[in-house]
């Protein structure tokens, strides 16, 4: 599947050590129900190699993943067969439930992992490429290894990374540096995810040149890097954020940026669900990486600045410049700038520019 794609890209580029392969039915159910495996290790999310039929593979020792999102289908990774289980159902909405906190077929992570088989090959991988992130993507993916490298030779000792699937308007610019001194750090990672992304969304080259002009204008040089990772979103909200922490704890990060429904979709979260989960499920001592708390940030009307809104009582709706990203999406694609509150004028052109040629084209 495409989903097992991506997790063998994030094994092979050490996002999910300390694992070498794909779990074995007892431990994605033990990483469902209680965020480790059968021996103890921590994974918060089961990551399974899960098909629709294992019949011709029944004897075999060893066997080639064939990347489903490239043309031809090339092999990915070669994984040693250990084991194939088949799956019950009771099995899949027990896991579907736990991760998912839903059985919504409606859920787009509900309907790609209960749709991917029911049977589950588990085993190492030896992974031979980065699928299509490396090669679409080469001056912004990254493996974990490369990025804790480059932190090492910036010298950076306290690292925030700031997840986006979004080109980043001057609310979460500011967030970012509101996290960077609140926090001392010396460095910022703002971390792209390059993967499938819900029909509609901006694609990747045009997020990252948006990002990076906002970058080499409005931060200090040498204190923010861009970067990005080849993942399937599971859109997995609560569990999904303490997956997101914990690889980038691997990738060198000391701290993390979590707001609002960080990895939800439509209603299935409460707004803070991915923070509280910290402090309410999450094993103790099962990660070094720190959370940065974070709320809706705005520009307040009031004190001509980017504030959080939870840090500003005495404000109401109204106090606040607020678009909705429908509202930006349709004032781009008719080739006028959100206001400057809002959107940066140098990253707003580029936005501009693409749905522009959108319009054209269709």
């Amino acid at each position: 599947s495409s989903a097992a794609a991506a997790n063998a890209v994030m094994m092979g580029g050490g996002y999910f050590n300390p694992l070498t392969g794909f779990m074995n039915l007892a431990d994605g159910i033990s990483c469902a129900e209680h965020m480790k495996t059968t021996s103890g290790q921590f994974f918060p999310v089961p990551v399974l190699n899960l098909v629709q039929d294992a019949s011709s593979i029944k004897d075999a020792k060893r066997v080639a993943l064939r990347d489903p999102n490239v043309e031809g289908h090339p092999v990915v990774a070669i994984q040693e067969i250990k084991a194939i289980e088949e799956v019950s159902d009771a099995e899949i909405k027990l896991m579907t439930e736990k991760v998912y906190r839903t059985q919504d077929p409606e859920h787009p992570g509900v309907a790609a992992f209960t749709t991917q088989g029911r049977f589950a090959i588990s085993g190492p991988i030896q992974v031979l490429n980065f699928s299509y992130f490396q090669t679409d993507f080469p001056d912004t993916f990254r493996t974990a290894v490369e990025i804790r490298n480059d932190i090492a030779e910036r010298g950076w000792s306290k690292i925030v990374a700031f997840q986006t699937r979004n080109p980043m308007h001057l609310a979460h610019e500011e967030l970012c540096h509101m996290a960077m001194d609140r926090l001392g750090c010396d460095g910022l990672v703002i971390h792209m995810l390059l993967g499938k992304l819900k029909p509609g969304d901006i694609p990747a080259p045009v997020r990252d040149a948006a990002i990076r002009k906002m970058v080499e204008l409005y931060f200090p040089a040498n204190s923010a890097m861009v970067t990005g990772y080849g993942f399937d979103m599971l859109y997995a909200g609560p569990r999904e954020a303490v997956l997101h922490a914990y690889f980038r704890q691997n990738m060198g990060a000391t701290h993390f940026i979590i707001g609002r429904d960080h990895a939800g979709v439509g209603d299935y979260y409460g707004a803070f669900d991915a923070q509280t989960i910290f402090e309410e499920e999450v094993p103790a001592g099962a990660m070094d990486i720190e959370i940065f708390k974070a709320d809706h940030t705005a520009w307040s009307k009031k004190l001509n600045k980017v504030v959080m809104m939870c840090e500003a009582p005495d404000h109401e709706k109204d106090d606040f410049v607020l678009l909705s990203g429908t509202k930006v999406r349709e004032m781009l694609g008719q080739g006028s700038a959100p206001p400057k509150e809002f959107s940066r004028p140098e990253v707003a052109q580029i936005l501009i520019n693409y749905y522009q040629t959108q319009k054209k084209a269709s």
